[in-house]
């Protein structure tokens, strides 16, 4: 892992940690275990553009793990699909960021819906 990747990573994880605890949330294990992993594929290896979300040549990451949307919504925001900010609606009645990974206009970077079982790519 990168240095940037490893900062990457720390920045993830307490973003994660905040917005769990605001939205009173849970599944802060299953956040947690996948942030090395998607800091590495959102600082390293995937081909994307957050400024074109919807550029054909990306890739597409398929997070099925839907217990462990804090994780990836904070990936998103740290690699520039949306500000930061956002975050602090996590869970929250009327937020674009809800308890499992949503697509949605007002989260860039969220392609299709995934559930907790990992119904993502059944």
């Amino acid at each position: 892992m990168s240095r940037s990747s490893e900062e990457l990573a720390l920045a993830i994880r307490c973003d994660v940690l905040e917005m769990v605890h605001r939205a009173r949330a849970a599944h802060v294990a299953s956040s947690l275990s996948v942030v090395d992993i998607l800091a590495v594929l959102y600082g390293e290896i995937l081909h994307h553009r957050p400024d074109d979300p919807g550029w054909e040549g990306r890739d597409r990451l398929i997070l099925s793990k839907g217990h462990a949307a804090a994780a990836g919504y904070a990936a998103l925001a740290r690699a520039g699909y949306f500000a930061p900010e956002l975050l602090s609606g996590y869970c929250a009645n009327d937020s674009p960021l809800a308890g499992h990974l949503t697509a949605s206009a007002d989260a860039p970077g969220v392609e299709l819906s995934t559930g907790s079982l990992g119904h993502g790519l059944p």
